[in-house]
């Protein structure tokens, strides 16, 4: 969810046209599952310099490329730490990871899903 002061630009025509755009340069691809070889469809760009008050209005920090990064749901959970829930949240995900999602890119340029069973993490 958005900060009060940021909801704004969140609605703003020009970030959401440099949202689309970044998305459809990386493949619309989570850039840190890909790091780790995993095909995840990315849903969240990320600014990497958290936006405040006094930087929102800096379009390099707020717009430029250089500080984003599309993430998947989960990715973009851990770097927030899920507001104070961490904890239980962990505990969830660790169980979660006992199933991993892959996803694979088919021959027709399609993201599909492929479910791969992983060892138990102890």
């Amino acid at each position: 969810m958005a900060k009060e002061f940021a909801k704004k630009f969140y609605s703003s025509k020009r970030w959401q046209d440099c949202r689309n755009g970044y998305a459809a340069m990386r493949g619309h691809l989570c850039e840190n599952c890909l790091r780790h070889g995993i095909y995840k469809p990315g849903v969240i760009v990320h600014h990497v310099e958290e936006l405040t008050p006094l930087n929102i209005d800096n379009p390099e920090i707020a717009l430029g490329w250089n500080n984003l990064e599309l993430l998947c749901r989960d990715c973009h959970k851990d770097i927030h730490g899920i507001g104070g829930r961490w904890d239980a949240v962990n505990a969830r995900r660790k169980e979660e990871r006992r199933r991993s999602k892959r996803y694979l890119i088919g021959s027709d340029g399609k993201v599909t899903e492929n479910f791969l069973i992983a060892p138990p993490i102890n």
